[in-house]
């Protein structure tokens, strides 16, 4: 598996835009595969924050991950987020999302990033738990239950 930035793939930024409706605008009426993929765009960076990372294989895309600024606006204090994380239902289950998440902290720590944050629909952490993320709070977000979670990346990398 390979792990490379979206703005160097910058033709994926469909598909990945088609993922995210799937699996989470479909049911927002002001959310389209077009917004979406307009969004991405000002995320081709590999540098500096906002980013997003690919996971690939053999030519085959399976998973997204980004780093990105201020996710949650009832949390101006919280910089930096861990977001969009989706794997393809058929690579679920192997390994594809501990080895982005692995993959995104090592990018955030060359980017002195010194805190990383997430909110989870799963309530009790999940695979972020297992991979060391503390839990800070649960909370409605756009009528959806939460958790939120935090990572210092000075000591997880």
């Amino acid at each position: 598996m390979q792990f490379i930035f979206l703005a160097n793939l910058p033709q994926a930024v469909p598909t990945v835009a088609d993922w995210y409706y799937q699996e989470w605008g479909a049911s927002n009426p002001d959310l389209s595969p077009a917004i979406i993929a307009a969004n991405l765009e000002k995320s081709l960076n590999t540098d500096k924050l906002p980013l997003v990372l690919l996971a690939m294989d053999q030519g085959n895309l399976l998973g997204v991950v980004e780093l990105k600024y201020r996710e949650m606006a009832m949390y101006p204090e919280k910089e930096h987020w861990l977001g969009g994380m989706y794997i393809r239902p058929d690579y679920r289950g192997r390994g594809v999302g501990r080895k982005l998440i692995e993959h995104a902290l090592e990018v955030a720590a060359r980017l002195v990033v010194p805190t990383l944050h997430l909110q989870t629909e799963q309530l009790d952490g999940g695979l972020y738990r297992r991979l060391g993320w503390r839990p800070v709070e649960q909370v409605n977000n756009k009528g959806i239950q939460v958790l939120v979670m935090e990572r210092d990346i000075c000591s997880s990398v």
